[in-house]
């Protein structure tokens, strides 16, 4: 038997995911973590680039333990991560500054931006599907302000999946599905923004030599085989964004797809030809790893963080399961609560509202935990809604089936109420964890056990369950939706005001 490793480094934890040849699962270990921030800088969200490699290789030397797998069968190891985050290296290699994905510390380099270039970000928007929200080019004029050595010694830029690849193989290379987060390349050549790069004062080849999802870039050198326990001179193929690759595992490879990936943060997405823009700069077009389609994307944000958050908080030390057990005896509807986390996409001008549940009552059967619990989820699933609704205006299509992964996708209940909620059918994957399986499938496409990633996709993906919309549901869910809209602009406008504080802003918002 033949196998394939993917490693993830996701926003809320780092793992090693084992599968074999024909694509199931043999194992999985991971680790949650979080980044700092530096109390210097508000907004920051550093990456510990050090400390995080060291959980991962350690993932991987306790996943090949548990398996007794022979890593001598471990044909190939690639990689996924979180987008946006990035990593600088100097002249030698070396790392030598990281963020994570929702660092927003350059806000004073965004008004400055948009002051002294009151177009640039739309010309950048239009070349690359990127605003500066989540983009790198203010945190790059940002270190050229605060920490000028690091921004002098600045050589490459490797995206997090890249780097993991980096640390595996010695072998620094940029793919661009996760590299066109950054708004630094072209959504249709991939090629560098030269004008992007020249604005901050960096040179056009900051970017390591571009790479494709499944390319061979190198072997486990001895170094990391031994902190890994991987075998010296596995292949290492070229990975991608966690949010692509989980569309890949879920076979999401024709034009027109749709589907939505629940984790820590919720991705809903519909690929789209190479020529698609929003005028409204709302969503985001990112690079497919599937070559020839890009991505339309809207993003639920901290979607799976609340979700911990009120296990942690207010879950009474019961698991996700037992919390959710006790809410399915809470009616839809949820009595009426209404819960203020995630907005819907605004990619342009992008800020939450401060956390909030609204319409409590001081019952604790209709406010109690589960009531709440349940209002969460179906909380998501209206966001997830409307956030697809708008995809599928832009782009023109409308799928008969969302395709549903991710942690959040392991609860039938999850999905059936997100079926509910949409009017569409929900289909979940006998592999949930979808972003590491597509990675598994770049890493066996590199391996040769497959011509094309399309052909991997295709071949791994595998079906299990269907949620059909109960029709009777849907006006119900409507009007909530519709209160929970006009509720959240109220709670904008209070962060506007300098009342309550935002869950999170993009920087020069």
């Amino acid at each position: 038997m033949q196998y394939y490793l993917a490693f993830d480094a996701g926003t809320g934890s780092g793992r090693a995911v084992l599968f074999d040849q024909s694509g199931a699962e043999v194992g999985a270990v991971g680790q949650e973590w979080w980044h700092k921030s530096d109390p210097r800088y508000p907004g920051s969200m550093d990456f510990d680039t050090q400390g995080n490699w060291d959980i991962l290789a350690r993932c991987c030397r306790e996943l090949i333990a548990k398996t007794g797998v022979d890593p001598k069968d471990i044909k190939a190891v690639s990689a996924t991560a979180m987008r946006e985050a990035f990593v600088l290296h100097d002249a030698s290699g070396a790392e030598i500054w990281a963020c994570a994905n929702v660092d927003a510390r350059a806000d004073a380099e965004v008004r400055g931006l948009k002051a002294d270039h009151p177009g640039l970000e739309a010309d950048i928007y239009a070349l690359s599907g990127q605003t500066y929200a989540l983009g790198a080019l203010p945190r790059l004029i940002w270190l050229r302000t605060h920490m000028p050595q690091i921004f002098d010694s600045a050589r490459s830029l490797t995206m997090l999946s890249d780097w993991v690849l980096y640390r595996l193989s010695g072998e620094l290379t940029s793919e661009p599905s996760n590299a066109g987060t950054t708004g630094l390349i072209g959504l249709t050549d991939r090629a560098p923004l030269d004008a992007a790069l020249e604005t901050a004062g960096l040179p056009a080849d900051l970017l390591p030599r571009s790479v494709s999802t499944g390319e061979v870039i190198g072997h486990v050198h001895s170094l990391a085989a031994e902190m890994t326990g991987l075998a010296a001179g596995t292949l290492v193929v070229a990975g991608g964004g966690d949010c692509q690759t989980g569309a890949l595992g879920l076979g999401v490879v024709n034009e027109g797809d749709c589907a939505v990936l629940g984790g820590t943060f919720w991705q809903q997405v519909v690929n789209v030809p190479l020529s698609l823009r929003d005028p409204t700069m709302n969503l985001r077009i990112n690079p497919h790893v599937v070559p020839g389609l890009n991505q339309a994307e809207a993003i639920s944000f901290f979607t799976g963080a609340v979700m911990r958050w009120f296990r942690d908080a207010f879950g009474q030390g019961k698991s996700y399961t037992e919390l959710e057990a006790a809410s399915k005896s809470v009616p839809a509807g949820a009595y009426g609560i209404i819960p203020i986390f995630s907005d819907v996409m605004r990619y342009g001008e992008w800020f939450h509202a401060a956390p909030s549940l609204l319409n409590l009552s001081i019952n604790p059967e209709t406010s109690g935990p589960e009531a709440i619990f349940r209002a969460l989820q179906e909380n998501a699933a209206i966001v997830a809604q409307r956030n697809l609704q708008a995809v599928f205006e832009l782009s023109g299509n409308c799928p008969d089936r969302i395709v549903f992964a991710g942690g959040a996708s392991k609860s039938s209940h999850w999905s059936q109420i997100l079926a509910d909620v949409t009017g569409i059918p929900v289909i979940t994957p006998k592999v949930k964890e979808a972003t590491a399986q597509g990675c598994a499938i770049a890493a066996a496409t590199g391996a040769g056990l497959f011509a094309s990633l399309t052909e991997g996709g295709r071949a791994w993906s595998e079906l299990e369950a269907e949620f059909t919309p109960n029709a009777q549901f849907k006006p119900l869910y409507d009007e909530a939706g519709a209160r929970w809209e006009r509720a959240y602009a109220v709670q904008r406008d209070l962060v506007t005001s300098n009342i309550t504080t935002s869950m999170w802003q993009a920087p020069g918002t």
